[in-house]
């Protein structure tokens, strides 16, 4: 049986992280992997096993709410099928695949990455970096096998990261001349093929483990999964609302420095995992 507290908390996180994801139109995947990082730990998972989890867990999180985000874009027009057919396509190949590359993979590794990658991201946000919209307008999006090879590349990407891919996509998107608007819709689609192949990937990828936890199926954690989906698709809305009251870029800017703590905690995690901080502590 779980503990009532341990279910609150999960509950409290993806409430936290879908307003998140409301406030500034991101998914929340970056903000749930290290928390759940966290809570896992605290319920004495297999250290070797933390970091795997919480990267699938917040992965599959993205099925539930990409798929009423893509509803609402598709009912608006602004999904281009065109290039989901084959951008989408390689990211759920991608997904799958670098969820089998990843379980073979040092947790301590996988939370480096993670940490070094989010930290960049952070500060490429805080400091306001955009698409050149000036060049993107002269852009155009490439041949099918090409996207095809992108979406592969988000992918794999996504799979290490616990994320839906749209910090990549929609900025490869504007660069190729797509309008914003279809841009978000676009990537919407693609980062619902992700969370699917991730889903598909990490299950397969975890079934041999051993030691996983009561209530998982392969690397996914199934209490978290629908206590953080169900909250967060709850909150969005409120987050979204609340975006039209503040600055948008004072929230960048608080975002990306929840973002960067968050990846120094991973940073963290990862080097103490790979024993590079024992000559510290002796």
């Amino acid at each position: 049986m779980l503990p009532l507290v341990f279910v609150l908390e999960l509950m409290l996180l993806g409430a936290f992280t879908g307003c998140f994801a409301g406030l500034l139109g991101l998914g929340g995947g970056m903000l749930l992997v290290p928390f759940l990082t966290f809570m896992f730990g605290h319920q004495h998972f297999p250290a070797s096993l933390v970091v795997h989890m919480a990267i699938a867990t917040s992965l599959t999180t993205i099925v539930f709410t990409a798929a009423s985000s893509v509803r609402a874009h598709h009912s608006r027009g602004s999904v281009q099928w065109g290039i989901v057919r084959w951008l989408g396509v390689g990211a759920l190949v991608g997904t799958f695949l670098g969820a089998h590359v990843a379980s073979h993979l040092h947790s301590g590794w996988l939370a480096v990455f993670f940490g070094c990658f989010v930290s960049l991201s952070a500060l490429r946000m805080f400091h306001g970096a955009k698409p050149d919209s000036a060049q993107a307008a002269q852009q155009r999006v490439p041949a099918g096998p090409v996207v095809l090879a992108v979406g592969g590349g988000i992918g794999a990407l996504s799979s290490l990261l616990g994320a839906g891919g749209g910090f990549i996509t929609i900025p490869f998107l504007r660069w190729r001349g797509v309008p914003m608007r279809n841009a978000v819709g676009t990537s919407a689609a693609t980062g619902l093929l992700i969370a699917i192949g991730g889903l598909l990937g990490y299950v397969t990828a975890g079934l041999g483990a051993q030691g996983l936890p009561p209530y998982s199926m392969g690397y996914i954690y199934i209490p978290a999964l629908l206590a953080c989906s169900v909250t967060s698709v709850i909150s969005a809305p409120f987050g979204a609302r609340l975006s039209h009251r503040l600055p948008g870029h004072l929230l960048q800017r608080v975002f990306s420095l929840v973002l960067l703590t968050l990846a120094t905690y991973m940073l963290y995690t990862g080097v103490r995992q790979m024993g590079w901080l024992a000559g510290v502590h002796a």
